[in-house]
């Protein structure tokens, strides 16, 4: 599952999520809806985060090598269904390549950055450019169980 923006002639107007495995997309926001809650000028559409994203993350556990979570993030946080399929991620014994937003300090995700089970690596202006390799050697290692 991920999240990428919705651009209306180069401007930002929201957010659509996309189930990897089943190549499926919804609205996970958008600044023309009337309903959800609120982040910034966007809402958050639940019914398509639950119903695309969640469902990819559970497809994922049960199907895929890897379960992709990009992003937790406060629009992604309105959603205990989501919430609860993270932690059944986390909890299923896959690997899991995901991203926590920056901004995202609740008590789920410092739960998430605080399990012994999981590594951070924080992007930063110094190492955006080398986080493709660093990442793949870290996936190397959990795939292969060898250390270089």
């Amino acid at each position: 599952m991920i999240s990428q923006e919705i651009l209306e002639r180069g401007v930002r107007v929201g957010f659509k999520i996309i189930d990897l495995l089943n190549n499926l997309e919804g609205i996970l926001a958008h600044i023309n809806r009337e309903c959800g809650p609120q982040i910034g000028k966007y809402r958050v559409c639940l019914e398509d985060l639950e119903k695309i994203g969640v469902k990819a993350i559970l497809n994922a556990c049960e199907r895929a090598d890897i379960v992709v979570i990009d992003e937790v993030g406060p629009m992604e946080l309105y959603s205990e269904t989501f919430k609860d399929a993270v932690l059944r991620a986390l909890n299923s014994g896959k690997i899991v390549l995901g991203t926590i937003h920056w901004r995202a300090k609740t008590p789920f995700t410092e739960m998430i950055r605080q399990r012994g089970d999981v590594k951070i690596i924080e992007v930063k202006y110094e190492n955006r450019n080398v986080l493709p390799k660093i990442i793949s050697e870290e996936l190397l290692i959990k795939i292969t169980g060898l250390e270089k």
